[in-house]
């Protein structure tokens, strides 16, 4: 929306309304928080995948909804609904993986979450590439938002279940099947031993509430979840994605496309180098990494804004701003979504994710909301150097309280983190 906003809000006549514009541009970010608190108690109910399937609703009418917008209230419905979509997918997807996949390629499945979202920055840009010169593209653009919807609504159908959530509503030879086609005919036994070892403590009951949040494990695992997406947009990557076109515009790079590419593909090669090395080094070593190459490049960018050559100065603040965003996604984007549904019990796992993700959107509306005003009252520099702290910060938090969960599958996690507590047994 941030490139076609200018004709949309020419043409429903709100044109020079910062307040309407901002909304219109972040009403999702509303949706998604409500999305994303009621998505673990949707897919508890119905598993990810049948959620996931009703989930294209709100996103497929609100992409329409916004498309054949005639007024203000239209396109605000519209891009409520889109956002509604996003907070119950943005839990979901990272869930579905984490419970289907085989322990060995989990981290890497896991992943491909942050390569498609880069994917669909690319593809997005691109499509809005002709709104620059079509002052009617948007509604095109919109429409074109639709189609993604479709495909996810038929493309699940032929996707398998979650053998766990299966297992839990006692369709045992459902989650036989599964297994064997997915995981392979060895898995299958002891797989269901493992999964029906968890669940047999819950005593048949798989009803859970929010107060369950604030029992051992649960509200551990609830608070280390909330502050790693916290710590992910306080650490400045809204920011940094909202000024990378002025500091390409300080190198002559005008075009705000262009430099959008540029960080688009700087931002999938960290998510393809994270696809690589996150089942080989481990989700604590690639968060602690990630941490501290986005504080350095911060403090880079710093120096480099209050270097004397004009040229050395552009030049330090492309590498940092490039270093942040490949660091970012190494490390801070993928891996977060992927480690919190590993630490969380099987039975608190949907409400633990929609926890957590409330968080991260409410952060990300506050740091949307006053990022620029901080920077008109102390300037670029010291904000950015407020960044590095967070991120090293961010650092020394994932070096103490982060778990390693590589190779391990979710109920050895699972079992390990029950046994931690006072009165049970080792």
């Amino acid at each position: 929306m941030n490139g076609p906003i200018v004709s949309v809000a020419r043409e429903l006549g709100f044109e020079g309304n910062s307040i309407i514009e901002g909304l219109v541009v972040s009403i999702f970010i509303g949706g998604a928080f409500i999305g994303s608190l009621f998505s673990g108690s949707l897919a508890d109910k119905f598993g990810c995948r049948r959620t996931l399937q009703i989930d294209t609703i709100p996103l497929i009418i609100g992409a329409i909804l916004s498309a054949q917008a005639h007024s203000t209230d239209e396109v605000l419905w519209g891009r409520f609904l889109v956002g509604l979509g996003i907070g119950v997918n943005t839990v979901l997807v990272p869930i579905y993986i984490s419970e289907v996949a085989p322990t060995k390629y989990r981290g890497s499945l896991g992943s491909l979450c942050q390569i498609g979202t880069c994917l669909g920055i690319i593809a997005s840009l691109f499509i809005a590439t002709a709104a620059e010169n079509d002052p009617h593209w948007w509604r095109t653009m919109l429409y074109i938002a639709s189609i993604p919807g479709f495909i996810l609504t038929i493309g699940m159908q032929f996707a398998a279940d979650s053998p766990r959530w299966l297992c839990k509503m006692g369709r045992l030879d459902d989650a036989k099947s599964i297994i064997r086609n997915l995981w392979g005919p060895s898995e299958v036994d002891s797989a269901i031993e493992e999964f029906q070892s968890v669940f047999s403590r819950n005593e048949g009951d798989n009803s859970t509430n929010w107060l369950e949040l604030f029992e051992e494990p649960n509200y551990k695992v609830a608070l280390v979840g909330g502050s790693l997406f916290l710590l992910q947009q306080f650490a400045g990557i809204n920011g940094v994605l909202y000024f990378s076109s002025l500091t390409f515009q300080d190198v002559g790079i005008t075009s705000a496309a262009l430099a959008s590419l540029y960080v688009g593909l700087t931002n999938f090669a960290g998510a393809l180098s994270a696809l690589f090395l996150i089942d080989k080094q481990g989700r604590r070593k690639l968060l602690i990494g990630s941490y501290l190459g986005m504080g350095v490049s911060m403090f880079l960018i710093a120096y480099g804004i209050s270097f004397p050559d004009e040229d050395v100065s552009h030049n330090l603040s492309i590498l940092g701003t490039l270093g942040y965003i490949y660091s970012f996604a190494i490390g801070a984007g993928p891996v977060t979504g992927i480690i919190i549904p590993e630490l969380s019990s099987s039975r608190m796992r949907g409400k633990i994710m929609s926890f957590s993700f409330s968080v991260h959107w409410v952060c990300n509306f506050l740091v949307g909301l006053f990022f620029l005003e901080l920077v008109r009252m102390f300037g670029v520099a010291p904000i950015y150097m407020s960044f590095g702290g967070v991120s090293l910060l961010s650092a020394i938090f994932c070096y103490s309280f982060i778990i390693e969960t590589q190779g391990r599958s979710l109920e050895e996690i699972e079992m390990s983190l029950r046994s931690k507590l006072p009165g049970r047994d080792n």
